[in-house]
This record gives C-alpha cells, sequence and structure tokens, in this order.
C-alpha cells in the first residue's frame, strides 16, 4: 500500500497503531486501574488511535524516521 504525501507511519506500522490504540483504550475503559493509570493508558491509546488513522506520526517526523513504502509505486 503507497503512503500519501505528508505521510509518516507505513501500513504495517498503522495497523499495529490502530490496533494497539483500541487494546488500550478498551483496557483502560473496562478495567479498575487507579486514576493516574487508567489517564495515561487512555492518552497512549487515543494516541496511538489518532497517529495511525492519521498516517502521521509527530515524534517521526522530528527524529526523521518514515516507516512509508516510497518505492511501491515506482515497482508498479
Amino acid at each position: 500500500m503507497e503512503c500519501k504525501i505528508g505521510h509518516n507511519v507505513g501500513h504495517g506500522e498503522r495497523v499495529i497503531r490502530i490496533t494497539l490504540g483500541i487494546t488500550l483504550l478498551a483496557f483502560g475503559g473496562l478495567t479498575a486501574l487507579p486514576v493516574w493509570e487508567t489517564v495515561v493508558t487512555l492518552v497512549i491509546g487515543l494516541v496511538a488511535l489518532v497517529s495511525g488513522m492519521m498516517g502521521f506520526c509527530p515524534a517521526w517526523r522530528v527524529l526523521g524516521i518514515n516507516t512509508c513504502d516510497h518505492n511501491h509505486a515506482k515497482d508498479a
């Protein structure tokens, strides 16, 4: 799957981020964790889910990491 311009998260990483985000949101919302642990779990889950859905990670931009497969379009 080809990445769009401005994206820096590849398809495989997007799947992992979305799965992790949903899992953490469910875990944080359905377990009896202390308040601070619930908040941390929900925030991390939300960040993972949103960055996976958008295909963009601000931290990857700052670190210069790009997991998109830009060579895919050249092979077709």
